[in-house]
Formats: structure tokens, C-alpha cells, sequence
């Protein structure tokens, strides 16, 4: 089943674009102290100051001087883990494209509802630098491409992986299983056990009081799955650590659990539904579209004469489609730059949130609004919709669950063997 998406996979640090109203307060004038030295590699007190503030303004905490001294300690251990990761992503010369970066951005500011160019003018109009998020980008990307460069060939499943994984599956039907989100925070060393608890503390606070769990997440969260705002999605009992599992079956959806030590550090969960195997009915559309390019991109989020008149063009050009056979001969009319029919769309993959709902209304043989994008314009078709129950799933997403799954791993270890050869100190 092919996934359907206008938005990122991941909700990628999102929260940036969900700050509150109004601008962030500048840093007191100091001077750049050393906060940490990681090989050599400096980490200032500004650098964990400027973080501090970001996320207290992204979790909508009032950035108080007692909440800035809370938020530190741990801040400085994601800063000097987030060293050791570029570090690494140097040495093994990974080079990370803008082109991937710039989609990146692109997808955020889409899952958000933001133009293009959007999501800096935000940044920048909160006071928030926009060379702090390329970085962070940088970072992620790169790290998750050194991690299948260390798996190699080892990270892809075999048949035998999979027909295992399937058969597993199988003997799931009629289980109960349970949708998280996740935040781990992580403990390297157990003296500092009781400030990353209490960091979880401070941030479950927040979470309670409305702050959006994946913005937090996103931003924080040292888990693989922080990629995707915290979504670990449906898992049962068995696949959970023993003390996340005791707590979850109690848990009503929305609930965010108090932290739960676990091994490597600390987990917060927020419980989002539960279902059982073999019940969830899925939604299939078949459906055609038709992509166009501009001469030349959006920039600053401005539509100009060029790309007004592409879309016009399209939009006009559609009045006449009302079959999915007539999408696909504009899609030809129109250079068939994408494949007018994308396959089988699962409803509830699609993104961003709002990209779904329009799928999910649209009458069948109706030519969607225009779609606008950086690149070009798309309107899309529903040919027909068909809910049966949930099948198992396919082989491909069998297999990109055993890949994560290996490179979560993966991830732990390999940090942990980093700061083992590292020298690193704090003051």
C-alpha cells in the first residue's frame, strides 16, 4: 500500500511554527562561557541558554529564570549528545544535501499550514535564529544516514525476517494493542538519574497544562521516534518495556504518564487509543492527479506572475476533467511529470492533517482546489473509496518496521560507545 502525502512523514520540529504571539526575550549580555567540551569542541552557556528559551516559548512556559536554571542541566546532555552526532557525521563523511534540508523545511511549513518562506519569517519574527533549525536538521538527517551506513547490509530484513514478522502479526489478531507517543529522556550516567527526572518532571508539567505533546517531542525527545513528533504508533504488550506496559493499560487516551524509568534513561507516554487486531476497518481511494511545475519556485512564500499563471492555467484546464479517465489525459496535456495514478492510497497515512480531511470529504469525480506547493501545483481526483477490515500489512512496511526497529537500537549503542571514547567535561 502506497502512502499519499503532501506533508512530512515526520513532524519534524514542528512546534517552531506553533510559538506563541510576540517576540522571545534576548539573552542577558554575557559572556560566552564554556558550558561543556566535547573532543575539543565547544559548547557555550548562550548555546544552552538560547535552547532553554526555546523550548520554554515552544511549550508555552513562562521563561522565569527558575525554569531556565531547571531546563539546563539536561539541555547541556542533549547539546553535548547532539556534538557527538555531527562529530561522527564528519568523521564518517556523510554529507547531508540542502536539497533534502529545503524539503525538510518545505514539509514543516505544509504540516503547519505556512507558505513557503513562512516558517523562517516566524522564526525570525519570535527572535529565534533560522541557522538554529538547519542545524538541527543537519544533524537529524545526518544521523540517521550514518546509522544505516554503520548497519550496512545487515539492516535489511530477509525473507525470513519477514515471513517471522508476519507470522507474529498473525498470532496478534484479537489482541489488544495500544497507540503511543513517546519522550525518552535519556540517562547516561547515574548521576545524573535525578536531574533528567526531574527535567521529565518539568516537561510533563507542562504537557498537562496544553503544551502540544509532538512539538515537545520533536524537539526533544532522544528517541529515533521524535522524527515523528513522538508517534511510537499501534504496539502490543510484549513489544513494550515492562514498565511502560504496566503503566498503559490503565492509562484513558489523552492521559500523559509520569515518568517511567526505563533502561538508558527516562520515558514519558501519552496514551492516544487503543484498537484490536483484526477490528480496524481501513479506507482505500483510488485516485488520479496532476502535477505541474513552475518556471521557477516559489520564494518568500510569494506567489508571483509566474506561478499565478501556472495555477490559473491548471485551475482552468480542470473545469473541464469529471472523470478519472479525463485526469488522465490533462495529466498528458501537462507534460505527465508524476504518474497520473499514484496506486493505493491508505487513507489514514495521508498528510498533512488537513490534506486528509479533503481526501476524506471530497465527492468521488470531483477535481480537487488547487494544491500549492514550492515546486508546482496539484489537483488530485478520488476515483472510488473502499473500507473493508484492516489487512496485515505489506511486505515493504513489514520491512521499514524491522529497519527502524534495528537502527533505534542501533542509535542507543552507538552513542553510548561514543561518549565512552569521548573526553568530554562540564563545568
Amino acid at each position: 500500500m502506497k502512502q499519499m502525502s503532501l506533508g512530512p512523514v515526520a513532524v519534524f520540529l514542528a512546534g517552531i511554527a506553533c510559538l506563541a504571539g510576540g517576540t522571545m526575550p534576548s539573552a542577558q549580555a554575557q559572556d560566552a562561557n564554556i558550558a561543556a567540551v566535547v573532543n575539543g569542541e565547544v559548547i557555550t552557556t548562550t548555546d544552552v541558554t538560547n535552547r532553554a528559551l526555546l523550548l520554554a516559548l515552544s511549550t508555552g512556559m513562562k521563561p522565569t529564570p527558575d525554569i531556565l536554571t531547571r531546563l539546563k542541566p539536561q539541555i547541556t546532555q542533549q547539546l553535548i549528545d547532539q556534538t557527538l552526532q555531527m562529530q561522527e557525521i564528519t568523521k564518517m563523511k556523510v554529507n547531508v544535501p540542502e536539497a533534502d534540508i529545503a524539503t525538510a523545511i518545505g514539509r514543516i511549513e505544509q504540516g503547519n499550514n505556512l507558505p513557503a518562506g513562512g516558517l523562517k519569517a516566524k522564526m525570525t519574527a519570535s527572535g529565534i535564529a533560522f541557522s538554529s533549525l538547519v542545524a538541527q536538521i543537519r544533524t537529524e538527517l545526518g544521523w540517521q544516514a550514518v546509522l544505516h551506513k554503520v548497519l550496512g547490509p545487515e539492516l535489511q530484513p530477509t525473507k525470513g525476517d519477514i515471513e517471522a514478522e508476519k507470522t507474529a502479526l498473525k498470532a496478534e489478531i484479537g489482541t489488544t494493542q495500544y497507540h503511543l507517543s513517546e519522550i525518552f529522556i535519556p540517562v547516561s550516567d547515574p548521576a545524573n538519574d535525578a536531574t533528567a527526572k526531574n527535567f521529565a518532571s518539568t516537561v510533563i508539567a507542562q504537557l498537562r497544562t496544553g503544551a502540544p505533546f509532538p512539538v515537545v517531542a520533536a524537539q526533544f525527545s532522544q528517541a529515533p521516534t521524535a522524527l515523528q513528533g513522538g508517534d511510537m504508533g499501534y504496539l502490543p504488550l510484549n513489544e513494550l518495556d515492562p514498565g511502560v506496559a504496566a503503566v498503559v493499560t490503565s492509562m484513558p487516551t489523552g492521559a500523559i504518564s509520569n515518568p517511567i524509568r526505563v533502561p538508558g534513561g527516562y520515558d514519558i507516554v501519552q496514551m492516544q487509543g487503543t484498537h484490536v487486531v483484526g477490528s480496524t476497518m481501513q479506507t482505500t481511494l483510488s485516485m488520479r492527479q496532476v502535477f505541474v511545475p513552475y518556471p521557477t519556485p516559489i520564494t518568500n512564500g510569494q506567489v508571483g506572475p509566474e506561478q499565478a499563471a501556472v495555477i490559473t492555467k491548471l485551475v482552468n484546464a480542470a473545469k473541464n476533467v469529471h472523470s478519472c479517465p479525463d485526469m488522465e489525459t490533462l495529466n498528458v496535456t501537462f507534460g505527465k511529470v508524476h504518474p497520473a495514478d499514484p496506486g493505493p492510497v491508505d487513507l489514514a497515512s495521508v498528510t498533512p492533517p488537513n490534506f486528509q480531511q479533503m481526501l476524506a470529504s471530497i465527492p468521488e469525480n470531483k477535481v480537487s482546489p488547487p494544491l500549492v506547493a514550492q515546486d508546482g501545483v496539484t489537483v488530485v481526483m478520488v476515483c472510488s473509496r473502499e473500507t473493508k477490515a484492516a489487512a496485515l500489512p505489506s511486505d515493504e512496511q513489514i520491512a521499514n518496521v524491522i529497519i527502524d526497529r534495528r537502527v533505534q537500537m542501533e542509535s542507543q549503542q552507538l552513542l553510548d560507545g561514543l561518549k565512552h571514547e569521548s573526553v568530554i567535561t562540564e563545568n
